[in-house]
């Protein structure tokens, strides 16, 4: 088998593998599979003569296909029921379609089992050779799509991949966030309501900047803009006086903004509650 139908599925593969086993070698029979969850379901059988092999689940180092699997291998029996070489877990499907010889097959890509190919016959084939070397072209011809599959499956992933977010040197947020309590103190000033709005989407352009390596927050915490103009100067490490001479408010004023803000975001601390407001997103 030189070339596959590339369309379809994984399945679809395994199914045209099954068929070219039975055209190209002297084996009458011919089912497989490829391994998922650990185990191999069998998909596909060409040739049968029972139903006894539908529903086989073949695991890794059971039965001559899995010792094939474990082995990377071709394995073969001509005498399936008395073999001493392999585990006898499938001779109820093995045994049931009346199968004496065995061929199995790994599939192999990038040097690790992807699954399992089968030729058998119910009598003793004439010539070995005359059947193994097409069947492992044909498992050889399988295991090089799957490859290509996978590759580009990679591919596409790696593509389609979101770019991770810019990241803010220590300087950078700094001077963000100097930036945003000036704007604060800026806005606090201002009566103009169609000057404060532009104020207040530059402010939220710079939340959205701060914030855009950390997932997006739930938190359902709302301080008030004087709540917010405190915190953002508190988070520069102003103190109280700092703070009520850069916002022109008293200083028990500041004091209790800050109270405020502590409680709704349930922290003991001024740092506290700016490493709240940070994680929530309310200041950079």
């Amino acid at each position: 088998m030189s070339t596959f139908e590339t369309v379809g599925s994984d399945a679809d593969l395994v199914a045209q593998a099954v068929r070219e086993l039975v055209r190209r070698t002297r084996f009458p029979v011919a089912f497989g599979g490829l391994l998922s969850d650990g185990e191999v379901p069998v998909t596909s059988i060409v040739g049968s003569r029972t139903r006894s092999l539908e529903g086989l689940r073949v695991q890794p180092q059971r039965g001559l296909g899995g010792r094939a699997m474990t082995e990377l291998r071709p394995r073969m029996t001509h005498d399936y029921g008395s073999s001493q070489q392999i585990t006898h877990d499938y001779d109820g499907y093995v045994l049931g379609e009346g199968l004496r010889t065995l061929l199995a097959i790994p599939v192999v890509v990038s040097g690790r089992p992807r699954g399992v190919l089968y030729a058998g016959s119910w009598d003793e084939p004439s010539s070995d050779g005359v059947a193994t070397a097409p069947a492992m072209q044909i498992a050889d011809a399988l295991a090089v799509e799957l490859r290509i599959r996978e590759e580009v499956e990679r591919r596409v992933r790696t593509t389609s991949a979101p770019s991770p977010p810019p990241t803010l040197t220590p300087a950078h947020r700094e001077e963000l966030r100097a930036s945003f309590a000036e704007l604060r103190s800026i806005a606090a000033l201002v009566q103009d309501t169609s000057v404060r709005a532009r104020i207040g989407d530059v402010e939220r352009r710079l939340l959205a900047l701060a914030s855009s390596a950390r997932p997006p927050s739930t938190s359902e915490v709302r301080l008030s803009p004087r709540e917010l103009d405190v915190l953002a100067c508190a988070a520069l490490g102003q103190t109280n006086a700092g703070i009520a001479e850069e916002l022109g408010l008293r200083e028990s004023t500041v004091k209790a903004y800050l109270g405020t803000a502590m409680a709704k975001l349930d922290a003991p601390t001024r740092h506290a509650a700016v490493a709240r407001a940070r994680r929530d997103g309310l200041i950079p």
